[in-house]
């Protein structure tokens, strides 16, 4: 009875690889690596499905990122408007009593 032969996730990319920059027929890399050639088909269909979740996942951390960023340049601009509305009344009340005014 043959076992089943382990292939790390590893070795899958190094094969898919193989196959897609050198252009290596699945058939040669079947018998190259010994794994049935319907495998290889499969880890293929499965490499490309999930390359659009991969993709669409960076730019979803993207724009969580820029997201946080705005949030927290928003924060900033709210303190110093509001830092600055203090000086500029601090400043009122000074000319007041300067002025005499009361």
């Amino acid at each position: 009875m043959n076992q089943r032969k382990h292939i790390s996730p590893q070795q899958k990319v190094i094969i898919l690889r193989e196959h897609l920059e050198n252009q290596i027929a699945l058939s040669e890399l079947s018998e190259k690596y010994h794994v049935h050639i319907n495998l290889l088909y499969r880890w293929k269909k499965e490499l490309f499905e999930g390359a659009a979740e991969i993709f669409s996942s960076k730019q979803n951390k993207q724009s969580a990122a820029e997201a946080r960023s705005a949030e927290r340049l928003g924060e900033k601009l709210r303190e110093k408007d509001k830092l600055i509305a203090e000086l500029v009344q601090d400043n009122i009340e000074l000319k007041k009593s300067l002025n005499g005014d009361s």
